[in-house]
């Protein structure tokens, strides 16, 4: 009996081992269930993330396999955002890092502060559970433009402003919220100077930098108004060494320059920041120079409701009044067209709801990484210029201004900029006839909004050809000091001016050839007069004469500073019905700075040919003397 029981306990004891080591793995694979991990840029395990952080997505404890499989990542809404591959035997693989730009939106610009990671291995879900992660938005960073500031963004900031009431959040550079003040002009006090383009970036970097640390975000949208556009891109190119802007979204930034800039920039105001808007520097400087997007999509909003010429002071049409629809689309991007004027692109709740709110709820997968494009600029034929008039109309005092239109022009358009905004304009034509200006025969314009770079424009359609006289009058607004102005006119059709100098980007020390000729349908005209008004980056001014061969007209000139320099150049010539032909061209060019290595060697090559010739010198001092005595002491 014992014997019995004895033996049915080893067989029971043997049948329980053979179980055990027929079992499956799988069971003890299983032990754990199968779980997603999300890791962020600091390779901490995390639920909370910023729309457009960097994460890597983990699988753990999956059911091994004798062969290599793949796991698929997938958003709730069925887009796969990552993938890894499990090798054979192994039961965890992660991704690599991924962006999570888009996280945030649902299509149709639905929030989704929750989302959900679920996962496919080898094309059949098993029963893993997907993961929830919070999501918060991407804070929106704007950045205002010529001679404004941040309350330029009133309207989206606040908690009544445009984004709050999405549910974004609103910085705008200067607001005090963190670090950074840009300095685009002051207009009380219009002689200082500005910063540069790249001191603005710099100033933009310290503000998205501050922006991520408070919020935590690793991305930013970027919204630029009108120059805050060129300075987004300077920051993109120059001043970002890890990628944290999503989108750059620009409303009315002139791509290829505006026109209007060279009003206030010939009386020396708001320098160097009028200078830098000016076409001949956004197109032959800039755009050439700053040309990386690092995969940022550029989008640029262009205010259309002006369509005739002679409605539009200083620019060519389709315009905002002060930037084209050629200018906004100077270099490749992604452009819209809005009737909005320029001075209230970044105020309008239309362009808020139809153009960047679209743009900042663009949902996952679809901001795809852009290429840089080619540097070569997409450059419309610039305007015709006739003089640049500027001077001083004294309290109580008036000027009479003649402005000759030559036969062949189609489209006379006039603009003023007055320090003061308070002079009386009124108009002689070439019959001697006073015009009374209108808004709808002759676009008359008058802009009180300060920022802006002009304060009143007109023009004409087939205007006589003649003098025509411009009379400025002070008014009882005009300050006791008195008002500065500049006036010019741009015609379409007629003579036209080419000028050059160059190179556009010389070294310190070299020389720069200005050239200028007048051609009428092919034939150059004869030169009467041709010379260049110099404004140099230390605020100083310099006039120059060029010497006239016929119908050409050339100089040779050495810069004496480093820096951005404006060069007006202006030229007088006879036309075929032996009327005078005036027209200016607006240049610029930007010395480079000087090679403090160069100089050293310089030095360095200077202070040793100094010890050679000192060397040879004495050498031959100590030779002649020595002689010299020989011959005193040689025995007679």
């Amino acid at each position: 009996m014992k014997e019995s029981k004895r033996l049915f306990i080893g067989l029971a004891g043997f049948l329980t081992l053979l179980i055990l080591i027929w079992t499956p793995p799988i069971l003890s694979v299983n032990a754990a269930a199968a779980t997603i991990i999300l890791i962020n840029r600091s390779n901490q395990k995390t639920t909370e993330i910023h729309d457009g952080d960097q994460v890597s997505l983990v699988i753990e404890n999956v059911i091994s396999s004798s062969n290599e499989r793949n796991a698929a990542f997938q958003l709730d809404s069925g887009l796969v955002v990552a993938s890894c591959s499990l090798p054979s035997g192994k039961t965890t693989c992660r991704t690599t890092p991924i962006s999570t730009l888009g996280w945030y939106w649902q299509s149709g610009g639905k929030p989704m502060p929750f989302r959900q990671i679920s996962i496919i291995v080898d094309q059949s879900s098993d029963s893993i559970s997907p993961l929830t992660i919070k999501v918060s938005p991407r804070p929106v960073v704007m950045v205002h433009g010529f001679l404004s500031s941040y309350e330029g963004w009133q309207n989206y900031l606040g908690p009544e402003g445009f984004l709050a009431k999405v549910g974004l959040q609103g910085y705008a550079v200067g607001d005090g919220q963190v670090e950074g003040i840009m300095n685009t002009g002051s207009l009380t006090n219009p002689r200082q100077r500005t910063n540069t383009v790249i001191q603005n970036s710099q100033e933009l970097a310290k503000y998205i930098q501050g922006v991520k640390r408070k919020t935590g975000a690793e991305m930013v949208d970027l919204i630029g108004h009108s120059m805050g556009g060129i300075i987004s891109r300077m920051y993109i190119d120059q001043q970002m060494q890890q990628r944290d802007v999503a989108q750059l979204i620009m409303l009315g930034s002139p791509m290829g320059g505006s026109e209007c800039a060279n009003l206030p920039a010939s009386l020396g105001f708001y320098l160097p920041a009028s200078l830098e808007i000016r076409p001949s520097y956004m197109l032959n400087i800039f755009n050439l120079q700053i040309t990386h997007r690092k995969g940022i999509r550029f989008n640029d909003l262009a205010g259309t409701p002006i369509l005739d010429g002679f409605k539009s002071p200083c620019t060519a049409v389709p315009s905002d009044l002060v930037v084209s629809l050629n200018s906004v689309n100077a270099i490749p991007l992604h452009s819209g067209q809005s009737s909005t004027l320029h001075i209230e692109l970044n105020t309008s709740k239309d362009v808020f709801d139809n153009f960047v709110l679209p743009l900042l709820q663009t949902p996952a997968g679809e901001l795809i990484d852009e290429p840089d494009a080619a540097s070569a600029a997409n450059a419309a034929p610039g305007l015709q210029f006739t003089r640049m008039f500027t001077g001083t109309i004294p309290a109580g005092g008036n000027q009479e201004l003649t402005i000759n239109i030559d036969p062949g022009v189609t489209v006379a358009s006039f603009a003023l900029f007055d320090s003061s905004r308070s002079l009386n304009v009124r108009v002689r034509g070439a019959s001697g006839n006073e015009i009374t200006l209108d808004p709808q025969k002759n676009g008359l314009v008058i802009v009180n909004d300060p920022s802006m770079l002009f304060y009143l424009g007109y023009g004409f359609n087939n205007p006589k050809p003649g003098a025509w006289v411009v009379r400025l009058e002070a008014s009882d607004k005009t300050p006791p000091t008195g008002a500065e102005y500049a006036l010019s006119a741009h015609f379409a059709g007629g003579p036209t001016l080419q000028a050059n100098a160059l190179p556009i980007l010389p070294a310190f020390g070299a020389e720069v050839s200005i050239s200028a000729h007048i051609e009428d349908q092919g034939i150059n005209l004869p030169l009467q007069a041709a010379s260049a008004f110099i404004q140099k980056p230390d605020g100083s001014t310099e006039n120059i004469m060029l010497e006239i061969q016929l119908d050409q007209a050339s100089v040779s000139w050495k810069p004496t500073q480093e820096g951005l320099y404006g060069i007006n150049v202006y030229t007088q010539a006879v036309g075929s019905n032996s009327r005078p032909v005036e027209r200016t061209a607006f240049l610029t060019l930007q010395v480079q700075p000087q090679n403090p290595l160069t100089d050293l060697f310089l030095i360095i090559l200077g202070l040793c040919l100094v010890c050679v010739f000192g060397f040879l010198f004495v050498g031959f001092v100590w030779f002649a003397i020595r002689r010299r005595r020989k011959s005193v002491t040689k025995p007679i």
